[in-house]
């Protein structure tokens, strides 16, 4: 045993990794990474090349090494993919909004379907599903219905705009191809009512400064603004002088709120909200659902996609009008009034209390008397169900980005639903969960990703398994 460990230990020692760091290196991009970076090999060895693209020859300096893999920086492009596009705007690379917007569209719809079915088949060891082409948008510009921008001041000069990449480093920005235009008048105005009162910006070192984020939401059907202004303390200067600045200049405003945020943290929103002009809310619809949209609400920021993504779930569903329907992760209660349609009764589970507060009121806001949500964890509610006699035909599950504990799909499962719909931001988590759940006897169907993210590698997923 300790001859084999010290044969290991030696071939280890003469391994050599063949790149050095601050060294260019001319290579080829053969593959896409997690978060659209290119991939390609240099003697056999790993390299991850963010803007680069399959296909292209390109230069890089090596920056970072790892063990078994490295990262480059795109020095020059030698041979250019017939799918890359010169980006609209003008501080992407910079700017940790969106990292993907040099790929043609068609090429990244293609890039997240590929991704999905990688994820499926080794993560998820499963390599009989369908999976879909992504679903993809009409026009994938300015869809973001609600967009948080850092405040700062940065060497006298005010900085307003997303953070870099990895980091919390502001790229100020004029701006915005993702987000509702309305978002770029509402910075400009903010940052003229900044300098003419001299309102104090946050500093996050030395927890310094008035305010700390701007928050832009807009009800995409029905053109309602909300603009909310994040301070570091109860105390905002000037505040009705930039009521009267943005009630002039603003279309559909019809809320200003003050969020109260006083705690050290990354955390954006704070706990207390003041309503210093309009609505507490503005109303949004999703399909002919109308929604109450509050500055704590959760409200997916893609109101096109996300009817979309819902009639898929409800269409998986399968519902004749029988049927139990129980919606884990249930929030505020989009997907559940979506199923209540079609369902004989809709139990909603979220372990979040104001989030079901907002379920209840948008049930009664859209009229449905066949949904009931409750509050708590899943992983004891459905025991407590199971006790009182409900059995559930279809489950949908909607969970964060890190997925579902093992002991909550157990529980799913002790149930035996003929169907379970799971819907997810993250193709590696969903797959985890769905092999897990093969192992449980759900055997996954088909998957139908859904961009509701264009310019950004992210996607999102519906997936129906049914009772082996």
């Amino acid at each position: 045993m300790k001859g084999k460990r010290k044969i290991m230990e030696n071939k280890i020692k003469s391994y050599i990794i063949p790149v050095e760091k601050n060294v260019d290196y001319i290579m080829t991009i053969d593959n896409m990474g997690y978060e659209g970076e290119g991939v390609g090999k240099i003697d056999n060895f790993t390299v991850f090349v963010a803007g680069a693209i399959v296909g292209e020859k390109v230069m890089v300096k090596i920056v970072k090494i790892r063990k078994n893999f490295a990262f480059g920086k795109l020095l020059e492009i030698i041979e250019k993919s017939m799918n890359r596009v010169e980006p609209v705007c003008n501080i992407y690379k910079n700017c940790g909004g969106c990292n993907i917007q040099h790929i043609d569209y068609d090429s990244q719809l293609e890039f997240k379907n590929n991704r999905v079915i990688q994820a499926i088949n080794r993560i998820g060891k499963l390599d009989d599903v369908i999976v879909h082409p992504t679903i993809r948008m009409l026009s994938p510009y300015n869809y973001r219905n609600k967009v948080q921008l850092p405040v700062s001041n940065i060497d006298g000069q005010v900085s307003i705009g997303f953070y870099a990449a990895r980091s919390h480093d502001i790229i100020n920005m004029e701006t915005c191809y993702i987000q509702d235009k309305v978002a770029d008048i509402v910075v400009k105005l903010t940052r003229l009512w900044i300098k003419d009162f001299n309102i104090e910006c946050y500093n996050e070192e030395s927890h310094q400064g008035t305010l700390r984020h701007i928050m832009i939401r807009k009800g995409i059907k029905t053109g309602e603004v909300m603009v909310v202004l994040v301070t570091n303390g109860r105390e905002l200067p000037f505040k009705e002088e930039f009521i009267a600045l943005i009630s002039k200049k603003i279309k559909g405003l019809v809320s200003v709120i003050q969020n109260i945020n006083s705690e050290k943290t990354n955390v954006i929103l704070g706990p207390i909200c003041v309503t210093l002009w309009g609505k507490d809310t503005i109303t949004d619809y999703i399909g002919e659902f109308k929604f109450e949209v509050s500055p704590l609400s959760f409200f997916q920021v893609n109101s096109i996609q996300t009817e979309k993504l819902y009639s898929k779930a409800l269409e998986y569903a399968n519902l004749s009008g029988g049927e139990v329907v129980l919606d884990v992760y249930c929030g505020t209660g989009t997907i559940s009034l979506f199923l209540s349609q079609k369902a004989k009764k809709v139990y909603g589970v979220e372990i979040v209390s104001e989030a079901i507060e907002n379920a209840i009121i948008n049930a009664k806001e859209n009229k449905i008397k066949n949904t009931e949500f409750i509050v708590g964890d899943a992983e004891k509610v459905i025991p407590e169900l199971i006790c009182k006699g409900v059995k559930a035909d279809v489950v949908v599950v909607d969970p964060p980005r890190k997925g579902c504990e093992k002991s909550l799909l157990e529980a799913i499962s002790s149930m035996k639903p003929k169907t379970i719909v799971y819907v997810s931001c993250d193709p590696g988590t969903l797959a985890r969960d769905l092999g897990i759940l093969d192992e449980l006897g759900y055997k996954t169907l088909e998957i139908q990703p859904v961009d509701m993210f264009p310019q950004t590698a992210h996607v999102e997923c519906v997936c129906k398994l049914t009772l082996k």
